[in-house]
Formats: structure tokens, C-alpha cells, sequence
């Protein structure tokens, strides 16, 4: 088990699965926002339709871009367009984390202080990990950087994961979760999902001191 996630091919193939629902998602916002056609349920967002927009046309390039970076071949085979796609993965985070925290303030919320609170606090370290991977490539300490753009990617794609617990919650119950429940197991799933990130780096660390 441990050796499937530490092989950089099955840990690609994982992070794609786990984050199509929400690109997808994401992709079809980016079509109903400026042609108007939110379902009832997005309508409130209306209310901020420039953030919202970019919110959802960051998430399609930081979910697609963050597998890429993390597979080794493309790292060792196509170093420019690793360099190229990171700055745009960088800066596609930055803008996901800015519009996050836009529409905290522009939109009112449906959803309790504590969804709220665990936004605007994962969207900070969202913003705060990307700089200092940042840093860390600059400074050239390649563990460093690749241990921060793991966490990013972790903390920018846990809420939207929560899907894959979501649905078979609905699929098994029939109704889907609301209210304090739904709150608890979105930001109980992200904590899980960064918790997952730093697993996967404890793995490659250990994987190199071995080497």
C-alpha cells in the first residue's frame, strides 16, 4: 500500500480521480456565470459574479495543473514546461485563495461560523504555502518546494473533494447532509485531505533518505 502511493504514476492517477468532480463542476460555472444560468441554489453568488467566476476558472487550472506537477516525468523530461505550468499553478492558487476570501465578503452565507471561519483560515494557508514553495525553489531546495506545493494542492482541493463523500452519504441516505452536519463533515474531509498531503510527503522523504 504504501509503495502504490509512493510510485508517482498510481499518486497522479489518484489525485486526478479524486479532484475530476470538482474541475468538472467548476467548468460548468464557468459557462453558466456570464450566460446567467445558475441553478436556485447559486443564485445568492450572483451577488459577486466577477469572483465567483475567477474563484471557478482558478479551480479548473489548479486542479488540472497540480497532478501534472507533481508526475516526475514531466518534472525530469520537460523542465521549462514544468517551470511554465508551476508559475501558472502558482498564480491560479493565489487567485482561487483572493476570490475565496472575496466572496466571504460579498456573498451572504447559508452556511455556520465554522464553514465560514475554516474558509477564510484554509484560504490564508493556501495563499501562505504557495509562497513559501515559492521560496523554497528559489532557494533551490527541491524537497522543500515540492513539500509546499503538496500542501497547497491539498488545501486548495480539499473542500472541493468533499464530493466524494457527499455522494455516497446521499446515495446511502437518499437526502443529502445540510446544516451543522454538512459543515462538520466538509471541514472534517478537508483536515483529512491535508492530512493525506502530509503523509504523502512524510513518503517521498522517507523514500529518499532510503535512497
Amino acid at each position: 500500500m504504501i509503495r502504490l502511493f509512493a510510485r508517482p504514476m498510481p499518486l497522479v492517477l489518484l489525485l486526478v480521480f479524486a479532484t475530476f468532480i470538482p474541475v468538472m463542476m467548476a467548468g460548468v460555472r464557468v459557462v453558466q456565470i456570464p450566460a446567467g444560468l445558475l441553478p436556485p441554489d447559486g443564485l445568492r453568488l450572483g451577488a459577486a459574479p466577477v469572483s465567483h467566476w475567477l474563484h471557478s476558472l482558478a479551480g479548473i487550472l489548479f486542479g488540472l495543473l497540480g497532478p501534472l506537477q507533481f508526475a516526475r516525468a514531466l518534472r525530469a523530461r520537460f523542465g521549462a514546461l514544468h517551470r511554465l505550468s508551476g508559475r501558472v499553478f502558482v498564480a491560479a492558487g493565489m487567485v482561487m485563495a483572493l476570490s475565496g476570501l472575496s466572496l466571504l465578503v460579498q456573498v451572504d452565507s447559508i452556511a455556520t461560523p465554522l464553514l465560514e471561519i475554516a474558509r477564510a483560515v484554509f484560504s490564508a494557508a493556501l495563499i501562505a504555502a504557495l509562497v513559501l514553495g515559492i521560496l523554497a525553489a528559489r532557494a533551490r531546495d527541491r524537497a522543500a518546494h515540492r513539500a509546499w506545493m503538496i500542501r497547497a494542492y491539498a488545501i486548495g482541493m480539499g473542500g472541493a473533494t468533499v464530493a466524494l463523500v457527499m455522494f455516497p452519504i446521499y446515495l446511502i441516505t437518499g437526502a443529502p447532509v445540510t446544516g451543522l452536519m454538512s459543515d462538520l463533515v466538509f471541514v472534517g474531509w478537508w483536515l483529512v485531505t491535508i492530512a493525506i498531503g502530509e503523509w504523502i510527503i512524510r513518503l517521498a522523504q522517507h523514500k529518499e533518505a532510503l535512497a
